[in-house]
């Protein structure tokens, strides 16, 4: 290489460099995505503890969660909760103590209806997070329990009567300490 391209590389070098620092100095943090305001964040901080504090107004029957049901949670849940091509959802009682593969649905493993509820609410169904409205949620999460033998076809789910509901593997769990 001669020098004088030997040295149109080194000045090439410097003024890239300089470039660089001058670009890093001006950026305040990773730069990534948008701020988020206050009232964004509160639309994702809706965790429901064991107890049921904080559960929304409204709620829901079994006949309307089996609608609700078959439009927002069948195509990836099956019929009546039973898999294919997702998770199932009843059924497995008795499977997670025995020697066949634990089968963990919302009655044999989950050890709170309002979790259950939470979960619903919060992140299904999985194309459209937190779309269903608080009386959906309430619908589909009591159609699940009616499905797993744990509620009658005639109860009704709400922020009284959910927390009341004994899920058959509660006291396989290690209590639960809600936040002061």
């Amino acid at each position: 290489m001669s020098m004088h391209k030997l040295a149109a590389v080194v000045v090439f070098a410097a003024l890239a460099s300089t470039a660089v620092a001058q670009t890093r100095s001006s950026v305040k943090g990773p730069n990534l995505g948008q701020p988020v305001s206050a009232e964004e964040i509160s639309k994702w901080d809706i965790e429901i503890p064991p107890s049921g504090k904080g559960l929304p107004a409204g709620s829901g029957t079994v006949a309307a969660g089996e609608v609700v049901y078959a439009k927002a949670c069948q195509n990836c849940h099956g019929p009546k909760g039973a898999g294919k091509p997702n998770d199932s959802l009843v059924g497995g009682v008795g499977k997670l103590a025995g020697k066949g593969p634990a089968l963990k649905t919302v009655g044999s493993y989950w050890p709170y209806a309002t979790t259950v509820f939470d979960y619903v609410r919060r992140s299904m169904p999985v194309s459209a997070p937190q779309s269903l409205t608080n009386d959906e949620v309430y619908a589909v999460t009591g159609y699940l329990l009616h499905l797993n033998g744990i509620i009658g076809a005639e109860d009704v789910m709400d922020a009284k009567t959910l927390p009341a509901v004994k899920m058959p593997n509660r006291d396989s769990f290690v209590p639960y300490k809600e936040k002061r």
